[in-house]
């Protein structure tokens, strides 16, 4: 996997060129991602560790989707990720983690992850934008799967669709570790009004 202090300093690099590139203050992208400006600070400085929620805000405030933070469009528009090469934005309490594998690029942004939930691991998600759709399946273990108020329980072999402008999560109810393939797809990313985030994602 990219090495967790590398890939916060080309996280930082990103962002802070997109803001510049846009002509904001510091201030205008915390009011307009809603994350606070001293958090603005310590990711461009790599010096945070933010959360998958919070890079999709400043993703989204962007106009340029998460992939898009992690590294830049490849040029003739192949990009191939070796084993090992995503890149993890999240990192359970007991060791899980979620591993950006691959991504495309705006408008119509697809994300494919490679999640690791531990025993006792969780992942909450906030809404993401309007028309996000996601498409998970489990490849070992049991995971409950809460979209709204609905949970679902999925064993090795299921799958599920469901729309992620609703508050979701991934929960481990096994003895084992659970791992899951999980694809989202984001709308007409960059097509708001100024970039802004309609709406707060996960």
């Amino acid at each position: 996997m990219v090495e967790a202090n590398a890939l916060a300093a080309a996280i930082g690099a990103r962002v802070k060129q997109e803001r510049k590139t846009r002509h904001w203050t510091l201030d205008q992208l915390a009011e307009v991602a809603g994350v606070s400006r001293r958090m603005i600070v310590n990711v461009e400085n790599g010096a945070a560790n933010p959360s998958v929620n919070t890079l999709l805000r400043i993703s989204d405030a962007l106009g340029i989707g998460l992939p898009a933070l992690v590294e830049p469009p490849a040029r003739s528009g192949v990009r191939v990720t070796r084993k090992d090469e995503g890149s993890t934005l999240w990192q359970g309490d007991h060791g899980g983690r979620g591993v950006l594998v691959a991504g495309t690029q705006k408008p119509d942004v697809l994300e494919l992850w490679d999640w690791t939930l531990n025993v006792g691991d969780t992942h909450v998600s906030e809404e993401h934008m309007a028309g996000t759709k996601e498409l998970l399946q489990v490849l070992s273990g049991t995971a409950e799967i809460v979209v709204g108020d609905e949970a679902f329980r999925l064993t090795a072999g299921d799958a599920i669709t469901f729309s992620g402008d609703l508050p979701h999560s991934y929960t481990n109810v096994d003895q084992d570790t659970v791992r899951f393939v999980l694809a989202v797809f984001e709308p007409n990313v960059g097509s708001r009004e100024n970039g802004a985030a309609s709406a707060r994602h996960s």
